[in-house]
């Protein structure tokens, strides 16, 4: 185990470090074993999600420094193909790289060269991407001895032959009647896959499981929030937490999914789980008695071996904004108050960074590291927040900071062992929130592979706020938990980041701009516009002795499924790609095809203000979450104010015969009659005809 000295002396807090070594490097995909996973650096290969079972992101390759960073260039790039989101970090295992992309689809391709060794979509039906709340996205896979794992958006975890693709086996992890889906990569942690899942927005249960790698039997699974008491309890710890909740709870399944954050400590064999919001987010509906409502918002601590429960910290007691606990969990070594602590990092969605103490889950410090306004303050003993009247008064719209999307999301942080800092993709935003009083839970309906309704759950409304949003790339000193320095980005919804040894931040933004920055001070050294908005984090490996350093671009999420990204980006159609870049680079970076002109085509429509208000509302309930606001969407979905005269001509196809369904739109057929479809197309096209009227009087 390495420590690294701190480079700020401070007196409270004193970060030494905490990251395996790197030891000999792997010999393919068969030769990743416990051993292997537990000595990932990374260095040569990127053998986990996070880079090692840490989750630090801290490379410590060193051909790539300050001085020469600018000599970077593409090497080659790899299309994804399919629209939606890509948030993959990249695995890569002697010389071959695993990605995945929307819809759960996984990619095997040379690092050195870029060309395609295999392909495997595991056929997830399109229509189930209706349950999924922030877009048809995966953030990655996990090899272990020669398989590699996947999790799908249909609840399913697939292991493939690492060298050919082949499935090897395929396990249903969900009931599928319900709607849950998994886009968290996999961690594979003393011979068991574990996998989570999300769905708390439309009403699900949370659970985390453990699958035997060899065959995929089920290990243990690990319930979030009690069930039914009537049911009786799957273990104390659920019977302790079932005292913090009131009501009929279990009605809409009480939330709390373990949808991404993951470490893993092989020495205390502890496995550290962030789990999510409530369902529905209001805790006046979901609890109405009161409560903390365990383990929402919270770090759980788990046996690794058999999942029981060890401890845990709830960042948000009783969560009533959907402040999730399941960004990154990153462990480092520390001393604090003269004594050396195992910690976990966390940067979640409610504004404050946290230091906890890994091994007994004792609160060691927080302050925000967002504007906030839901708390003033954490209890300096307990960590509990010290929330304010008004933000939980849900009988009126109040201003709340973070909104939902929070002061930092899903998107990976990093951690620099030499410099002390914590880079994180911090992000600003206000809205206003009231409860919605006459809110009752509504089942969905699922049948087979057919999604015939699935209404968010959360309990809560919400409206704009008349206040300004950024995105930044924020250095945070944990030790004094204090900024260092800040960077503006040019908006909201931004990528994770990487750092190195030598002294280097990598991160992508919405603009589509991949830059390097210098990691003590912020300075940008480097960068690469690729016309895609970009949410992934980079990694880094080497092969024959050179550095090469790779991002996955592709807009999309919960901010990008509809919006539009920012600066040259907008200009151009979001589809996934991967990049590859390295010292002296000469390949010429794609050119992204730019967005199509609004069209309105010459089809005969109906026109009545009865047709164009139905259209509206069947549009409304299923399609405007993926193409935006009337049609118009300028994020990952197409814009269907944009579309080709071949798609109007063929509308009634695409939508109920699925000609299009290999490429994500699915069939509605059984779902939306003929009338509703002619109802939702002259819809559009009225739409259309405003928006290109709009656009000639500017």
């Amino acid at each position: 185990m390495r420590s690294t000295r701190p480079d700020i002396a401070l007196t409270a807090l004193v970060v030494l470090g905490t990251a395996c070594a790197p030891g000999p490097p792997a010999t393919g995909p068969d030769a990743v074993s416990d051993e292997a996973l537990e000595e990932a650096g990374p260095e040569n290969n990127w053998l986990t999600y996070g880079g090692n079972y840490y989750e630090d992101r801290y490379s410590l390759l060193g051909q790539i420094t300050p001085d020469n960073v600018g000599e970077l260039g593409l090497v080659w790039s790899y299309p994804l193909e399919l629209r939606g989101g890509v948030e993959t970090t990249p695995l890569v295992v002697d010389g071959v790289m695993y990605v995945t992309g929307p819809w759960s689809v996984v990619h095997a391709i040379d690092a050195l060269t870029g060309e395609r060794l295999w392909r495997h979509d595991p056929g997830v039906p399109r229509l189930r991407g209706r349950l999924a709340c922030c877009d048809v996205v995966n953030r990655g896979a996990a090899v272990y001895e020669g398989k590699v794992f996947v999790g799908t958006i249909d609840g399913r975890l697939v292991a493939l032959d690492a060298h050919t693709g082949e499935p090897i086996w395929d396990v249903v992890t969900v009931d599928q009647g319900e709607a849950y889906t998994i886009t968290g990569a996999p961690r594979v942690v003393a011979g068991n896959v574990v996998i989570g899942n999300g769905g708390a927005e439309y009403g699900v249960r949370g659970y985390v499981t453990a699958y035997d790698a060899d065959d995929g039997s089920l290990v243990w699974r690990t319930y979030t929030v009690p069930g039914n008491p009537a049911d009786g309890f799957e273990s104390e710890a659920l019977r302790m937490a079932a005292e913090t909740w009131s009501g009929e709870w279990w009605v809409a399944g009480g939330g709390g999914t373990a949808w991404d954050a993951m470490a893993y400590d092989p020495e205390l064999g502890l496995l550290y789980v962030g789990t999510g919001n409530g369902s529905p987010w209001s805790r006046h509906l979901r609890s109405p008695g009161g409560g903390d409502n365990l383990f929402l918002s919270s770090i759980l601590a788990l046996d690794a071996t058999t999942g029981e429960y060890r401890w845990h910290f709830q960042t948000t007691p009783g969560d009533h904004w959907d402040y999730t606990a399941t960004q990154q969990l990153i462990l480092a070594d520390i001393e604090f108050e003269g004594a050396l602590r195992r910690v976990i990092m966390q940067a979640p969605k409610n504004g404050f960074f946290y230091v906890i103490d890994r091994e007994t889950g004792e609160f060691l410090s927080g302050e925000p590291y967002a504007t906030l306004n839901w708390a003033e303050g954490l209890d300096v003993e307990t960590g509990r927040p010290n929330e304010t009247p008004e933000a939980v008064d849900g009988t009126q719209f109040k201003l709340i900071a973070p909104t939902p999307l929070g002061g930092h999301n899903w998107q990976p942080m990093s951690y620099n062992h030499d410099l002390g800092l914590v880079y994180i993709p911090m992000q600003e935003a206000w809205t206003m929130q009231a409860d919605e009083p006459e809110w009752v839970y509504e089942e969905p309906e699922i049948s087979g592979d057919t999604v015939q309704s699935a209404a968010w759950n959360i309990g809560i409304s919400m409206q704009g706020a008349d206040r300004p949003s950024g995105g930044y790339l924020l250095a945070w000193d944990p030790m004094a938990q204090e900024p260092r320095w800040t960077v503006e980005l040019a908006g909201f919804w931004n990528g994770g980041t990487m750092t190195t040894s030598t002294g280097l931040v990598f991160q992508g933004g919405g603009d589509g701009r991949f830059v390097a920055y210098d990691a003590a001070s912020g300075d940008p050294l480097w960068e690469a516009p690729t016309g895609i908005g970009i949410l992934a984090a980079p990694v880094t490996y080497t092969i024959d002795g050179t550095q090469y350093v790779t991002i996955a671009a592709g807009w999309g999420g919960a901010r990008g499924r509809s919006g539009a990204p920012y600066g040259d980006a907008a200009d151009f159609d979001q589809k996934g790609r991967i990049f590859t870049f390295a010292p002296g680079g000469t390949a010429e970076m794609p050119d992204p095809p730019r967005r199509r002109e609004l069209f309105v085509p010459e089809v005969e429509l109906p026109t009545d203000a009865a047709t164009l208000m139905a259209g509206a509302r069947v549009y409304g309930e299923y399609c405007g979450s993926c193409h935006g606001a009337g049609g118009g969407s300028n994020g990952a979905m197409p814009s269907l104010h944009r579309a080709t005269g071949l798609t109007h001509r063929n509308f009634h196809r695409i939508v109920l015969e699925g000609i299009r369904e290999e490429e994500g739109m699915p069939s509605y057929a059984g779902v939306l009659t003929e009338e509703e479809v002619t109802q939702i197309h002259a819809y559009v096209v009225s739409r259309a005809r405003a928006a290109v009227s709009a656009a000639e009087n500017q």
